[in-house]
C-alpha cells in the first residue's frame, strides 16, 4: 500500500465516530478525497458524498460505512460511575478491563470500564460473560456533580484502541467494521481518477449501519443509482475454531471476498469476476443465501430496485478492538473494483 493511503487509513482509524456521531470522520474523508473527486456534499443524516463525472446517464454508487459500535452514557450515579448502553452490537464478554474515551461537550474524557473483581466473584459465576448492566464506566470522578461537569447523559463512547502492523502486511486496529470499507470506496475514486470512465460515480461514506443501515437506506434513495458495490467487513474463518466447514472457507490474504445470492445481481457478479481475472486478481467466494446485513441489504431495496453487488475484505475477530486484516486484501479489493468501473458502458444494463 502507497505510503499516503495507509497515512490516510491510520488517521481514519484513530478518528472515533460511533454511529450518530460520525461528523469527525467525514472531515477526515472530505480533505483526502477532494483533489480527486468533482463534488463532495453531505445530506441531513450525515451521509457524504463524493462524486465524479456526474453528468453520465449511468449512476454507480459505492458504499461503505463510517460508523462504528460503542457505548452511550446512559446513566450517573451518586458516585460519578456511568453506567452505559450499547451502540450497535457490542461485545459484552471482552468489555471488562478495557480502557475507554467518552466524547462530550467538553473534549475528550478518558475512562476505563469497571467490574467486580475475580476475588471478590463467586466461582461458579467466574467463567460467565458479565451483562453490560453489570459494568460501568470509570472516569475517576469524586461524585455525581463532579463527574457531570465533563459529562452528560447520551456522550458516546469507544473503546480506546489503536492502529498495530503485524507481520505479513497484517494489522489490527478497533474498527476496521467499516472503516476499511470507506477507505477502499474513497481509494476507488483515486484510482479511477483521470482515467476514462463512462459512467457517473458517487462514493458515499454512509452512516449510522451499525443500527439498522439507516444511512445506506437515505443515501440510495437520494442517489438513485442503477447499480452499486457495498464495501464491508466479512469473516475469515482462518483461525482456531474458526469452523470454515460451517461458515466458508475464506482466509487473511487470500483476496477479497465477492458474495453471491439472492442480495446479489447476476450481472453485477459476474462484472467482478471478469474483472478479477482481467487483473489477476484472486478473489475468494461467499455464499449469502439471504440479505446481507450490509448496506448492500438496503441499496439493493432502494425505490424501484438497484443492482448490487457485496466486496468483503476478510476480517477476524470482528467487533473487538483488535480487528485483523490484510493490506493486500485491501489493495487488491480498490483494483478489483475500479477495474469494474472502468470498463462499464455508458449505457451499461444490468437486467439478469
Amino acid at each position: 500500500m502507497r505510503k499516503e493511503s495507509l497515512e490516510f487509513l491510520k488517521q481514519m482509524i484513530h478518528t472515533p465516530s460511533p454511529s450518530g456521531s460520525e461528523g469527525e470522520i467525514q472531515k477526515v474523508c472530505r480533505d483526502y478525497a477532494k483533489p480527486f473527486v468533482d463534488e463532495i456534499y453531505k445530506d441531513v443524516h450525515g451521509n457524504q458524498f463524493h462524486v465524479c463525472n456526474k453528468g453520465s446517464a449511468t449512476r454507480i454508487m459505492l458504499a461503505g460505512h463510517v460508523d462504528e459500535i460503542g457505548l452511550m452514557v446512559n446513566t450517573i450515579d451518586d458516585n460519578g460511575f456511568l453506567g452505559v448502553v450499547p451502540i450497535g452490537g457490542v461485545d459484552t464478554a471482552i468489555l471488562g478491563g478495557q480502557r475507554v474515551v467518552v466524547h462530550s461537550a467538553k473534549g475528550r474524557v478518558s475512562g476505563v470500564i469497571g467490574r467486580k473483581a475475580i476475588h471478590l466473584t463467586p466461582e461458579k459465576d467466574r467463567n460467565k460473560a458479565l451483562e453490560l448492566h453489570e459494568m460501568w464506566v470509570d472516569i475517576g470522578a469524586k461524585d455525581k456533580k463532579d463527574a457531570e461537569k465533563i459529562v452528560a447523559i447520551g456522550d458516546s463512547i469507544t473503546i480506546d484502541a489503536g492502529f498495530m502492523e503485524l507481520r505479513d502486511n497484517k494489522v489490527v486496529a478497533r474498527a476496521f467494521d467499516d472503516r476499511i470499507g470507506a477507505f477502499v470506496c474513497l481509494e476507488v475514486m483515486r484510482l479511477i481518477h483521470g482515467r476514462k470512465i463512462n459512467v457517473a460515480v458517487y462514493c458515499v461514506t454512509t452512516v449510522q449501519e451499525e443500527i439498522g443501515l439507516r444511512g445506506a437506506t437515505t443515501s440510495s434513495y437520494g442517489v438513485h443509482p442503477h447499480a452499486g458495490i457495498a464495501v464491508d467487513v466479512g469473516f475469515a474463518t482462518d483461525h482456531p475454531k474458526g469452523d470454515g466447514e460451517r461458515y466458508g472457507q475464506a482466509k487473511i490474504g487470500g483476496g477479497p471476498l465477492i458474495d453471491r445470492g439472492p442480495n446479489i445481481n447476476p450481472v453485477v457478479h459476474r462484472g467482478l469476476l471478469v474483472a478479477a481475472k482481467k487483473r489477476r486478481i484472486p478473489v475468494q467466494h461467499v455464499a449469502a443465501p439471504r440479505g446481507t446485513g450490509t448496506d448492500a441489504n438496503a441499496m439493493q431495496l432502494s425505490r424501484g430496485g438497484v443492482a448490487t453487488g457485496l466486496v468483503g475484505i476478510p476480517t477476524r475477530y470482528m467487533h473487538t478492538p483488535v480487528e485483523l486484516i490484510s493490506l493486500t486484501d485491501v489493495d487488491r479489493a480498490c483494483a478489483l473494483i475500479a477495474e469494474w468501473i472502468c470498463a462499464l458502458p455508458k449505457d451499461a444494463c444490468f437486467i439478469p
